[in-house]
């Protein structure tokens, strides 16, 4: 392990979350376990908002988040979403650092958002998720990644606001598709906003009564 990023590491170790990290309510319907399980990987593809989103009750349960590589990270968008700032370790650039700086990361923080180059390899992929189940830390990767337990794909947005060109944006939706392995194998779409007009992250109610269908037919 890097020296530097070891020490970096070192300063935010807190303990473990015993079973699972937790999402905001209304993402708890695209995750088969209702949040983060330590050990996993959660791969989000379309949306760097929706992986943000991912940590936010995490951080302000008081859990540490490390973020990798998203360099083009808004600080001020992930308040609005609901991320505790104080409880975030940035690594805006890694590199060619990035697999040091996560392996790092899995032992202090309890969980890792994730943005690998792309064209990731198994055996990188492999190797964090070895990791992240051995010092107990849930990933969260914004981008590509083999084995994910767990794939949210954004295939489909709009906004709400505008009108003939003209307007102010107010709100946001994802139509998002989940997929996966075990539990999230059997699909489901479900659409949410991203935010809404009040600023927060909630499904759009359709949308909730059609995932629960699929939930009781699982």
């Amino acid at each position: 392990m890097d020296p530097v990023l070891g020490a970096l590491a070192a300063q935010i170790q807190v303990p473990r979350p015993v079973a699972e990290v937790p999402v905001l309510p209304a993402l708890r319907p695209l995750l088969p376990a209702g949040g983060l399980r330590p050990g996993t990987a959660v791969r989000v593809q379309g949306s760097t908002a929706l992986a943000l989103a991912l940590t936010a009750a995490a951080t302000t349960a008081g859990t540490w988040c490390a973020v990798i590589g998203c360099g083009d990270l808004g600080l001020g968008a992930a308040m609005e979403l609901g991320v505790d700032l104080e409880r975030v370790h940035l690594v805006d650039r890694p590199g060619s650092h990035w697999e040091a700086a996560a392996a790092a990361y899995t032992e202090a923080a309890g969980v890792v958002l994730l943005r690998p180059p792309a064209g990731v390899g198994g055996q990188s992929a492999a190797r964090l998720l070895a990791l992240a189940r051995r010092n107990g830390c849930a990933l969260v990767v914004d981008g590509t990644w083999p084995g994910a337990q767990v794939q949210l794909d954004v295939v489909g947005r709009s906004w709400n606001g505008i009108a003939a060109g003209r307007g102010r944006l107010r709100g946001r939706r994802l139509r998002v598709a989940v997929g996966g392995r075990g539990a999230a194998a059997r699909g489901g779409e479900a659409a949410l906003w991203l935010p809404d007009e009040d600023g927060r992250v909630r499904l759009d109610e359709p949308a909730r009564r059609q995932h629960a269908r699929l939930a009781a037919v699982r």
